[in-house]
């Protein structure tokens, strides 16, 4: 399933790296930057929550929310998030439910893993609706930063 600009986003509650409940629903009226990963601890993913991490005032200034989302337990994810310094929620997708309703998921991954997230970046206006959507298919490829930045002012 591909993800349209224009449509409502796709709901999700997930469980943040702090064991707390986030949901979709409870950023309505501020802008949701989703950046999808698919694995802790590995070089590009590190690069761009850091690249996220580092212009985070930026995004603060225009009401706007971080989340990443990955595969990973949320215990991997509290270990990463502490050890890279993110101000914003890591949320564990180990169900891979969310990651497939937005387009973002590998069916087939490096070593044989199976169902690991896309990278991918979405912008979600203050109703909620797709405005910006990137899955890339090739792991080693950073999301275009400019871009969210332009679609989130």
């Amino acid at each position: 399933m591909s993800i349209a600009i224009g449509q409502a986003a796709p709901q999700f509650t997930l469980t943040s790296s702090e064991l707390k409940e986030v949901s979709l629903s409870d950023f309505k009226g501020k802008k949701v930057v989703l950046h999808f990963f698919p694995l802790a601890f590995t070089g590009v993913c590190t690069t761009q929550l850091c690249t996220m991490r580092d212009s985070f005032g930026y995004y603060d200034g225009l009401n706007a929310q971080i989340l990443g989302i990955s595969v990973d337990s949320p215990f991997t994810l509290a270990k990463f998030k502490e050890e890279n310094s993110y101000q914003f929620p890591l949320l564990s997708d180990f169900n891979k439910e969310i990651s497939a309703a937005y387009g973002a998921l590998y069916e087939e991954f490096a070593f044989g893993m199976k169902g690991v997230s896309k990278r991918a970046a979405f912008v979600i206006d203050e109703d909620q609706n797709i405005v910006y959507a990137e899955v890339l298919e090739n792991a080693g490829d950073l999301p275009n930063f400019e871009i969210i930045a332009e679609k989130v002012k």
